[in-house]
């Protein structure tokens, strides 16, 4: 399913990936954070309380056959990717409340997604790997604190990693497009609608749950468009890397199709919803601090 070589790729890209992402912030921010940790509180309740039950109901829901159920459970699961920062940027969301609650929701992962994995796959009866998963969590912190050292050392180098790690996440999707897809092109042709509609729904219906659950707390409207987005785009480069570095590969195929057509259907999905934001009439929103609720 994934070679030694495509293990060593993925996981080199999710590093630089990770670099990046870390590159983004400083300890002023996670000072500033602390300071008005509601922002950031939503985010975390929206990322690892929403979404996880989202894709639990919809594995009930479509009665998905057991791999496909642990990959859209493991995708749920996973923390923002850095993805949305481009998309909320775009919407003219709150740029820095949603680089935030990124590298926020993927710190808190390394405890957050264990647990909710261990709840939710005892409750679907599946079994998942969860010692291994925690383990790659755990080294993923570390290219997140060498770009925060990069940053601090350097400005100007923090900046350029952080824009490489951007655009490597953007690349990682055309990666599964040309390497695993036409691999796959049998499995996908007969994989089920259900599982087409688990991969494209579980971000249509993040992004609307958040926006939902944003507005029913009357946030300004840049936030509430950052707390959709980012509710509803999970790092799928992550998800595809602890799949391939966790499950033999004998086994991955029908694990990785959820994340591999995820990571596809969401770059479609928030366009769209992008281009719905920016029609918005904005005239009323007057500039608020971007770090800031």
């Amino acid at each position: 399913m994934v070679g030694a070589f495509e293990q060593a790729l993925l996981a080199a890209m999710i590093f630089v990936i990770m670099l990046g992402m870390g590159a983004s912030l400083t300890p002023r921010d996670f000072y500033l954070a602390l300071r008005r940790p509601y922002g950031l509180a939503v985010g975390v309740v929206s990322q690892y309380g929403f979404m996880p039950f989202i894709g639990f109901l919809m594995t009930l829901a479509l009665a998905l056959p057991e791999p496909i159920a642990i990959g859209l459970l493991i995708m749920s699961c996973m923390p923002g990717g850095t993805t949305s920062n481009i998309f909320a940027y775009f919407s003219k969301g709150n740029l820095a409340l949603s680089v935030l609650m990124t590298v926020t929701s993927t710190v808190f992962g390394v405890i957050l997604i264990p647990i909710v994995l261990v709840i939710y796959a005892a409750a679907l009866d599946l079994e998942i790997p969860r010692e291994n998963i925690i383990a790659t969590l755990v080294i993923l912190l570390v290219p997140v604190a060498i770009g925060m050292g990069l940053r601090k050392i350097s400005a100007n180098i923090g900046a350029v990693t952080e824009f490489f790690g951007s655009a490597l996440a953007l690349f990682f999707i055309a990666f599964i497009a040309i390497s695993w897809i036409p691999r796959n092109w049998q499995f996908l042709l007969t994989t089920t609608p259900a599982t087409y509609f688990a991969a494209i729904m579980l971000g249509v219906f993040g992004i609307l749950v958040g926006y939902l659950f944003a507005r029913s707390l009357k946030l300004h409207p840049r936030n509430v468009r950052t707390i959709a987005l980012e509710t509803g785009i999970q790092n799928g480069p992550l998800a595809v890397a602890i799949i391939a570095l966790t499950f033999p590969s004998d086994e991955q195929q029908g694990i990785m199709a959820v994340a591999a057509l995820y990571s596809l259907f969401i770059v479609i999905t928030s366009t769209l919803v992008t281009l719905i934001f920016r029609r918005a009439n904005t005239a009323a929103e007057q500039k608020i601090p971007d770090s800031l609720l």
